[in-house]
């Protein structure tokens, strides 16, 4: 077992709760509202660390009263912060998040520090690459730093692991990044925007997925939510069913995915194994409320699979 490595961002998440989300120009009554830590980054880099794995996060806080709570909450989880700057000139990146009552979501993102990481944060992550199985990057913070930071995991031979999320417009940087990673890991909206077609079942998987290897990406593992995930590797496809659940609230379910996958693959599990990892912790996280709260410690995924017989 070795320390993976997460480059991005760290957001404080605003929720509310409806029976259903607003259309467009509509008011809703809500019947909840709470803070929760969160940002793809921290909650990726909170996913593993939870599994047992050690994990060091690279990123930006504000130095205001939820830059103080975000950091004591990462280092709660067993996250190494050492790398995480606190940025005087920004506040801390927010999330505000509606839920309704399926556990679909809405969200919008204000980066503030995110926004701010840039080649600086680059070079401390490059002193904590050597030696590390993975490098987990998201879309949260600004894609020149994205782009950077591929490449010096991939000058390290440290495995690349992006989640494309949330999608943006690849034009200018997929020529350039792609052939920078291992593994990527969008949902099936997110592969669909940066394929071009739409994604919504195991076939149009299958076709997102081949078009992302050949585009240079060296695995496409395209996460269809309650119904499984698509593999493609160079040497295979397969698919994944997923575990069935009550869902409550989805919002971190995608990082957790990619927390399992990586914990697995720092354990030295082999490829298929660590997708079901990945299938399981996103399963439990959707059961939970909240981003980070709702991340599985290891006992708990534990049990999730050898309830299911499989541990």
């Amino acid at each position: 077992m070795t320390k993976v490595i997460v480059f991005g961002s760290i957001n404080m998440d605003l929720v509310t709760r409806s029976p259903r989300l607003p259309v467009a120009g509509e008011t809703l009554r809500g019947h909840d509202f709470f803070t929760a830590a969160g940002g793809k980054g921290a909650n990726q880099a909170v996913a593993v660390a939870r599994l047992g794995i050690p994990t060091q996060l690279v990123g930006r806080l504000g130095a205001d009263n939820f830059g103080r709570e975000l950091l004591t909450k990462l280092q709660a989880s067993g996250v190494e912060t050492g790398a995480v700057l606190v940025d005087e000139a920004a506040h801390s990146g927010v999330a505000a998040i509606a839920v309704g009552g399926r556990g679909e979501n809405h969200i919008i993102i204000v980066p503030g520090a995110n926004g701010r990481v840039n080649q600086e944060d680059v070079g401390r992550l490059s002193d904590l690459l050597p030696g590390a199985a993975a490098l987990l990057l998201q879309f949260e913070i600004p894609m020149p730093a994205v782009v950077a930071a591929a490449r010096a995991g991939r000058q390290a031979g440290v495995q690349v692991i992006l989640d494309p999320a949330p999608a943006i417009e690849m034009e200018n940087f997929a020529s350039v990044l792609y052939p920078l990673v291992d593994i990527i890991t969008p949902n099936e909206i997110e592969a669909g925007q940066l394929v071009g077609f739409a994604v919504d079942g195991q076939e149009t998987a299958a076709k997102a997925a081949a078009a992302l290897r050949q585009q240079g990406v060296g695995t496409a593992i395209v996460k269809l939510g309650d119904r499984g995930v698509f593999c493609a590797t160079p040497e295979e496809t397969f698919f994944v069913p997923a575990f069935p659940v009550q869902a409550v609230d989805t919002v971190a379910a995608g990082d957790a995915f990619n927390g399992g996958l990586a914990a697995a693959l720092a354990s030295g599990r082999p490829l298929r194994e660590a997708v079901v990892w990945g299938a399981a912790t996103g399963a439990i996280s959707a059961t939970i409320a909240g981003a980070q709260p709702s991340l599985p410690d290891r006992e708990t995924f534990d049990t999730f699979l050898r309830d299911r017989g499989i541990l």
